[in-house]
């Protein structure tokens, strides 16, 4: 049987230790940088905005309606909160943007089920920087509501 004694000296043990924590946290960041990534959208064109209102079911115009330079308010009453309950179940959080101004592009909805060709339903999409940052379909009939960007939310 044999012993060997191998003596590792102080700064070489740091420095390994160090250069796997490193490792560690580019890894960290890698694995999450990605992950958010995926879920942002670049709409900073307009044929972007039209594939992606198609992918997600709508019929719209070949241009936007309107375009609003929007402020997010510091402080939220109710209704924000509630607006941000919905950006949340589609992926999105407007939290981070609180103090910030957005676009707001409006498009009239073409096939929105039973309401097909009327004037009544829109689809709102808040792009900051050119990102998707959320959005709406709603109605502004009387009896309106108001659901998540997907067709089918």
């Amino acid at each position: 049987m044999f012993i060997r004694t191998v003596k590792i000296k102080k700064p070489k043990v740091m420095l390994t230790v160090l250069l796997v924590i490193i490792c560690i946290g580019l890894a960290a960041v890698f694995i999450f940088g990605l992950k958010s990534h995926t879920k942002q959208r670049m709409l900073d064109s307009e044929p972007k905005r039209q594939a992606f209102l198609s992918e997600m079911g709508w019929e719209v115009p070949e241009k936007f309606d309107e375009v609003k330079t929007v402020l997010i308010p510091e402080e939220w009453g109710e209704v924000y909160l509630e607006y941000n309950k919905l950006q949340k179940k589609q992926g999105f959080d407007l939290t981070k943007y609180k103090g910030m101004q957005v676009q707001v592009y409006s498009y009239r909805v073409m096939n929105y089920p039973s309401h097909e060709n009327e004037d009544c339903i829109l689809c709102h999409l808040m792009v900051c920087d050119g990102r998707l940052i959320g959005g709406d379909v709603c109605s502004t009939a009387s009896d309106g509501f108001m659901q998540g960007i997907r067709s089918n939310s």
